[in-house]
């Protein structure tokens, strides 16, 4: 888990409550990671984080897919979630507004602005 989140190597002698808000989500994902999951499922990972700490996120997620781990990411940030999707599903109030691609999702300037305000 240190190779894959090099900035945790550094903090060893921290305890969780002593790391900042991204380290702690690398911490949490670390240690979802650790228990050899079939399925890795991220609610707003990024939200709210230090633009290095979100594109280090985006790499471990993009990683994690690589090995096979299915992974459910759901995101605010349309433009990460289809540079690392193989599908997107868009609800809006709960509904399914859009099911597809992401190369579909994002070539509809229309359906990104009714649905997502892009």
């Amino acid at each position: 888990m240190l190779d894959l989140f090099p900035r945790l190597g550094q903090r060893l002698d921290n305890r969780g409550n002593q790391l900042s808000g991204g380290e702690q989500q690398m911490l949490a994902i670390a240690r979802a990671l650790v228990t050899n999951p079939r399925a890795l499922i991220l609610d707003e990972a990024t939200e709210g984080l230090a633009p290095l700490i979100r594109d280090e996120i985006w790499r471990t997620i993009r990683l994690v897919r690589e090995t096979g781990i299915a992974t459910l990411v759901v995101d605010k940030a349309v433009a990460e979630v289809a540079a690392v999707a193989d599908r997107v599903v868009v609800l809006v109030k709960g509904e399914v507004a859009f099911e597809g691609s992401p190369a579909r999702l994002t070539g509809d300037p229309d359906l990104m602005r009714r649905h997502l305000g892009v």
